[in-house]
């Protein structure tokens, strides 16, 4: 009976693992959905930006022409940003723990199997 209950510890250890990297996966799922819209978005922004500048035929822009200008470069820097600063930490840190739950999983699959 002592063995039943240690291969159901051991299965019910093997699911939790199991939903955690399905959570995992689904929040990089989300990220990358969210990292393609702003790099959608940044396009564009730039695009616009682009249009605007080529609008200018003078060295005097419009008021709302200039503020325009002003606010979709604020709004690029802002999208750069957040490419930057939530991407690269992200993947670093789900491959650690993509990692670290392969080892983990194999780690009881050949306690499981033993």
């Amino acid at each position: 009976m002592s063995s039943y209950k240690s291969g159901e510890t051991k299965e019910n250890d093997l699911e939790q693992i199991l939903v955690e990297v399905e959570r995992s996966l689904q929040q990089l799922q989300e990220r990358h959905t969210q990292v393609k819209q702003d790099i959608e978005k940044r396009s564009q922004v730039k695009e616009r930006q682009q249009e605007l500048k080529e609008q200018q035929t003078d060295k005097s822009l419009p008021k709302p022409l200039k503020t325009e200008l002003k606010s979709l470069q604020e709004e690029l820097d802002s999208l750069e940003l957040n490419l930057e600063s939530v991407l690269l930490p992200d993947i670093f840190w789900q491959v650690v723990r993509f990692v670290f739950l392969g080892v983990a999983i194999g780690w009881f699959l050949h306690i499981w199997a033993t």
